[in-house]
């Protein structure tokens, strides 16, 4: 087989492949084969039609077809192969030349990764956020597990922000009720921003018993984007009593007896905490400085592919979350046309930050162990809430282990890159990525120190929500 490599672009390359017929001879046994499965000849069983037999009733060109359709996909492979070219869409294959007994020949029209240097990385300079932990840091979280054991009191008195409502809501057009729009017992923060427009205005000063009407446009259901009006009927208010900052709340909230061994342990989960964020930041800013330095033509065909995948995914996230495109948009402070941009943006980059990251691992001969692959698998399983065989399976059943393995060893890549940095933090201090690899995992390899580093303290299971009421009466 022999193979030329014509450049269309920087992006885009035409190979032609010339092949010996005698190349195709398993391939035109197979088509042989599949025919005879397919036709029906009296006197012969179905996959027992001899080949001359098949050749006069039906042609040469019908085994012909079918030997092409088999033989050139693999020779296709073969050729990209031997070419040294990384294709990044699916080729337009022509057959341009067929001579039964001597040769075939067909082109195959593909976009291609560009060819690119990648620049000096060893000492690029980037900075971090300091890893100094302040009392107001401290404070914050101290707050925050106070928020998870608060607990609610029935008040006599109208609701503001910060309170709970348990209402009733129903919504009606023209004075007609819209069934699916009547909910019962809902509680709500008032004040949290609601997707129903004006719902936290008509609260404000609610009591008990009370209740108002206002318009807004719906947010969900077959009616979504109608103008209706909305019946508010508020059951009782509560507000939100967060409990003493003591000994006793050290020892309902934790394992720890006294407030300040919380106060130490919550400062020292904050300062590993802030070491595995100056990690992550000096890989990140390391990479970007090194995308920087690089001008990489994208090709079009991966550019439009990555748009659409974000444009599908924010599609089935509206989809999931019920609520018309306008509610959701409003929600996320956001516009469509603003979310598109950024997709732009993000797929450009991201093309980009790939092409890089796989230079640097064929460059760096980096692989994938069993173990990473198996680390890998179970970390996204508990991130997914789903059982490890479970996704393991999945991926295996949907030909996803492979993207598993390129998204180690890009990520080993990146690290590559961030330890190659010379990383100060922004009071100018140095900071010595392996010194806190070896704090936060011990030995642990480089790649897992982010990865399995340790998590903020969770503190305590319930909400406000979920705690049990005291309500007073």
């Amino acid at each position: 087989m022999k193979t030329a490599v014509e450049e269309l672009s920087p992006t885009r390359v035409k190979l032609t492949v010339e092949v010996p017929f005698e190349e195709l001879g398993e391939s035109l046994k197979a088509a042989y084969k599949k025919v005879a499965q397919q036709v029906r000849v009296p006197g012969f069983r179905p996959g027992k039609v001899p080949a001359r037999i098949i050749e006069q009733r039906f042609g040469r060109a019908v085994v012909l077809e079918e030997t092409l359709n088999d033989a050139v996909p693999r020779l296709y492979g073969q050729a990209v192969d031997a070419s040294d070219i990384f294709p990044v869409s699916q080729p337009d294959i022509e057959v341009t030349k067929i001579e039964d007994g001597e040769q075939v020949e067909f082109t195959a029209e593909v976009d291609v990764r560009p060819n690119f240097e990648v620049p000096e990385y060893e000492g690029i300079e980037v900075t971090v956020p300091a890893a100094e932990v302040s009392d107001e840091d401290v404070d914050t979280q101290l707050d925050a597990l106070r928020q998870r054991f608060a607990t609610l009191t029935g008040v006599e008195r109208p609701a503001a922000a910060g309170d709970y409502v348990v209402m009733d809501l129903a919504a009606s057009i023209d004075g007609v009720n819209i069934e699916e729009q009547q909910a019962g017992d809902v509680s709500y923060e008032v004040g949290a921003g609601s997707v129903l427009q004006g719902l936290d205005d008509a609260l404000a000063g609610m009591a008990a018993g009370d209740v108002k009407e206002f318009t807004t446009n719906l947010v969900g259901g077959e009616n979504a984007g109608e103008e209706a009006v909305v019946t508010i009927t508020v059951k009782n208010v509560k507000e939100k009593v967060l409990p003493a900052l003591d000994d006793e709340f050290a020892q309902l909230a934790s394992e720890f007896d006294t407030l300040d061994e919380l106060k130490d342990s919550v400062r020292e989960q904050a300062r590993r905490n802030k070491l595995v964020e100056q990690v992550v930041q000096a890989r990140e800013n390391a990479l970007d400085a090194l995308l920087d330095k690089i001008d990489i033509p994208i090709p079009e065909s991966a550019f439009k592919a990555e748009v659409d995948s974000r444009k599908h995914n924010l599609e089935h996230q509206i989809a999931e979350s019920g609520l018309s495109k306008e509610a959701y948009f409003r929600l996320y402070q956001t516009t469509e046309e603003e979310r598109f941009a950024e997709f732009d943006k993000s797929a450009n980059k991201a093309i980009k930050t790939g092409f890089v990251l796989d230079k640097i691992v064929k460059a760096q001969e980096i692989g994938v162990s069993e173990q990473e692959l198996t680390n890998f698998v179970v970390r996204r399983a508990m991130q997914m809430n789903v059982a490890p065989n479970t996704l393991a399976q999945h991926l295996a059943d949907n030909d996803q282990l492979t993207l598993a393995m390129v998204e180690i060893v890009r990520d080993k890549a990146k690290s590559v890159v961030g330890d190659a940095a010379k990383v100060v933090d922004e009071t100018g201090r140095e900071v010595d990525l392996k010194a806190i690899y070896t704090e936060i995992n011990g030995e642990a390899p480089v790649e897992e120190a982010v990865a399995e580093g340790d998590a903020p303290e969770e503190g305590a299971e319930k909400s406000a929500e979920e705690s049990g009421d005291e309500t007073s009466k």
